[in-house]
């Protein structure tokens, strides 16, 4: 019997249940509109909105947190920075690298226009100088590697010819320096190979798409003592920022080519050796976590993926939770609102703000004094937003965007707020999102790998590519160096191969 039959029943007990039940249908079919528009006004923001959501870690958030947040309650006078740039105040052209070379184009006044009206001739008394960046396309050239023949006089038999050279890729026409430069155009500026196969053909040189593959394949392989190294080392360190990101593999066992396989990145390493590790593998399950962390003793920062949650406790790891994650799942929350309507999730990211007004304030203090300020600070502020989140949760529908912000939030809350334990542990993951972003921003070019071992190869000049850059190092210079030391170096000294080792540039 429902409502809408209009025949309402005569006993007033037989009403009432029918009342209640109609109610209860009624406010599940409000809940599912509820959902549907918020799902409809998040989708749209999609498609028509910002597409980039600003990191916490860049200016745009401290600029919403500096509006939002009463410095005066958030941080001490003297933990306040000197001074604020206006932004009336035009920027100051930062100097050019002064190690680049410089050609003096001199513009001298002529005789006739040096001569004073008093009779004399105007003396030098000094110079204006202006720079300009001068950029000359690549020069190609050819190396001969010359052996030369001997033979003696006397003997017939008796010809000796000089050893061959020691080169990266003995049989193939790209150089050491051509190698770099291929695999730094492709892995470091995202320039897929046929499109470098057609630069390379501008200069006369025919080098197919499928032969830069094979070549750069190859180099991979050599490679891989380093990449093991890099493994090693980075077992070594305190921390470690680890995330992943979908790739695409065309000829994979047991998979379509639709299906997507995944590469992994953790960022770490001990004091003064910055390194960043990729890791290709079919699956993204705890078990591939565990593999990855096998051997580490130190801390984990991650985002809110239950598997690195179960190996952080099964291997005893202190696992942190990136509150950019959280920060990221409450912008959802407030792209769904109705336009021009403030709501929970503003107060959420006002919350999240805060803390983060904190870590900007001593970002270039030391862990004591990070610590002291977290303590002071930033404790009291995820006090209150934990009672916040609690009735919170209370209130509201949990499927909703906020409902699942709000949940996700206190699920992981003894993750987030660990960090205020510790003043060398960060706050967020952003270091390993930025480690990756390479990676997603060449996969918009690239799109798929063809097979696992050119997936492989890719996660190998990656590590080594982003791994140089952590390190201060252009990866063209470090790659051609590396390439040219590489097959005279044996297992023993690789650590001199190392970006935190090897010089800036060729020598």
């Amino acid at each position: 019997m429902s409502l809408a039959s209009n025949i309402l029943p005569d006993d007033p007990v037989q009403l009432k249940t029918l009342l209640i039940k109609e109610r209860s249908v009624s406010e599940k079919l409000k809940q599912q509109i509820h959902t549907l528009l918020e799902a409809l006004r998040l989708d749209k923001h999609r498609l028509y909105g910002k597409s980039s959501e600003k990191s916490p870690d860049q200016a745009e958030l401290f600029d919403e947190a500096d509006s939002l947040v009463d410095e005066l309650d958030i941080i001490n006078d003297e933990q306040a920075p000197v001074a604020l740039v206006s932004k009336s105040q035009r920027p100051v052209r930062k100097p050019l690298p002064a190690e680049l070379p410089r050609v003096r184009r001199v513009i001298e006044l002529s005789e006739e226009e040096r001569q004073c009206a008093c009779g004399c001739t105007l003396i030098e008394i000094g110079e204006d100088i202006s720079e300009q960046v001068d950029i000359i396309p690549a020069r190609v050239q050819v190396i001969q590697h010359v052996r030369k023949k001997y033979a003696c006089q006397r003997c017939d038999d008796n010809i000796k010819v000089a050893p061959r050279a020691k080169i990266l890729l003995p049989k193939a026409l790209a150089s050491a320096n051509t190698m770099a430069y291929i695999i730094t155009s492709k892995y470091a500026d995202g320039l897929p190979l046929y499109r470098l196969s057609g630069i390379l053909k501008r200069y006369g040189i025919e080098l197919s798409r499928q032969t830069l593959s094979e070549s750069v394949l190859k180099v991979a392989e050599k490679i891989s003592p380093l990449t093991d190294y890099l493994k090693q080392q980075l077992m070594d360190g305190p921390l470690i920022f680890m995330d992943e990101t979908r790739v695409q593999v065309l000829n994979e066992p047991d998979k379509t080519p639709q299906s997507q396989s995944y590469m992994w990145v953790q960022r770490g390493g001990p004091p003064n050796k910055a390194i960043i590790q990729f890791h290709y593998d079919p699956g993204r399950s705890a078990d591939t976590a565990k593999g990855l962390l096998k051997g580490f003793e130190g801390t984990l920062m991650s985002d809110g993926y239950q598997p690195y949650r179960i190996v952080a406790k099964n291997q005893g790891l202190t696992h942190l939770c990136c509150w950019a994650h959280s920060r990221r799942k409450f912008i959802d929350a407030q792209k769904s609102q109705v336009k021009g309507k403030t709501g929970k999730a503003d107060i959420a990211i006002n919350f999240i703000a805060k803390l983060y007004a904190v870590e900007k304030h001593t970002k270039d203090s030391n862990a004591a004094q990070r610590h002291h300020a977290r303590q002071q600070t930033s404790a009291p502020v995820l006090q209150q937003f934990h009672a916040w989140l609690l009735k919170s949760q209370q209130q509201v529908p949990p499927k909703t965007a906020l409902g699942k912000a709000v949940n996700y939030t206190l699920g992981y809350w003894s993750e987030l707020s660990r960090y205020i334990e510790n003043g060398s542990w960060p706050i967020d993951n952003n270091p390993a999102e930025n480690a990756i972003r390479p990676f997603v921003i060449g996969r918009k070019n690239w799109l798929f790998s063809h097979s696992q071992r050119g997936a492989k190869a890719s996660a190998s000049l990656y590590s080594l590519i982003e791994t140089a850059k952590a390190n201060g190092k252009e990866p063209y210079h470090y790659l051609s160096g590396l390439f040219e030391a590489l097959p005279d170096t044996n297992r023993e000294n690789i650590e001199g191969l190392m970006p935190w080792n090897m010089p800036d540039e060729k020598g």
